[in-house]
């Protein structure tokens, strides 16, 4: 059409379904960023707090400035559980988990962060967040005999979120791999040179059971990350990383008392 306003070259129109939400499994200073699996409709909206900032120099008309934004989030997913403990997928543990009559105060928190996840091309930068949420859902069933079990789960903010770097690392991203770890026989406190695949966007570091904190590894690359071994048993431990993708086979290293 020749009246039709033009694109810039390279655009490409956004699709309904390119987001992603993460359930942060681990702690605060040492997430394990779990995806929410099989969501439909996820709808992210901000909402600003303002205060009446109105005078009569606006004769009348309103004004407010806003002192704050929080967030809510709604999305529907399909409920996979697992034939051999019954058990729902983790991440719906996770958000289940905040909802039982136990669940006061902190305990019915949930850390989760969002962000653009294009089916093609670069992820929005910018378009990030991570934030804290009580939790709300309704089951319902969907398909021809309505034989689809389809969680509503609505996350309401608590107090502000924070702005993130996208952490999509794009739809060919497999999960982590291990190659070696250097040098041997190192202790407690020591760095080690750990050598790999798939390391960037990690989001876990694991020697044994203990979760690295954020700021005793650097991921140097996708194939390095530089590590201090953390308050551990002498002796052999495994060492796993995690990426939004999964988790790495074990690699065993020996750590010196």
């Amino acid at each position: 059409m020749s009246n039709a306003v033009t694109l810039p070259a390279g655009s490409t129109l956004g699709k309904s379904f390119e987001y992603g939400i993460d359930v942060n499994l681990g702690t605060f200073a040492a997430p394990v960023w779990q995806p929410v699996r099989r969501i439909s409709g996820f709808q992210p909206s901000p909402t600003p707090t303002t205060v009446n900032a109105q005078s009569y120099d606006d004769l009348g008309a309103a004004n407010a400035d806003v002192t704050g934004w929080s967030i809510a989030h709604a999305f529907n997913v399909q409920v996979n559980r697992s034939t051999a403990t019954g058990l729902y997928l983790p991440e719906i543990e996770a958000i289940l988990a905040r909802t039982k009559p136990t669940a006061k105060g902190e305990s019915a928190v949930l850390d989760v962060r969002w962000y653009h996840k294009p089916e093609s091309g670069t992820p929005n930068p910018n378009d990030a967040g991570r934030g804290f949420m009580t939790v709300s859902y309704s089951r319902q069933n969907s398909g021809p005999n309505g034989e689809i079990e389809i969680l509503s789960v609505s996350l309401t903010g608590k107090g502000t979120y924070d702005a993130i770097t996208n952490p999509f690392a794009g739809w060919g991203a497999a999960a982590p791999t291990i190659t070696s770890i250097t040098p041997a026989g190192k202790s407690i406190g020591d760095q080690v040179t750990i050598t790999g695949t798939g390391f960037i966007g990690t989001t876990a570091l694991k020697f044994d059971a203990i979760i690295l904190d954020v700021d005793t590894y650097t991921v140097v690359g996708d194939s390095t990350i530089v590590a201090t071994i953390p308050p551990t048993s002498a002796g052999v431990e495994p060492v796993t990383v995690t990426n939004a993708t999964g988790i790495s086979a074990a690699v065993n290293y020996t750590v010196v008392a």
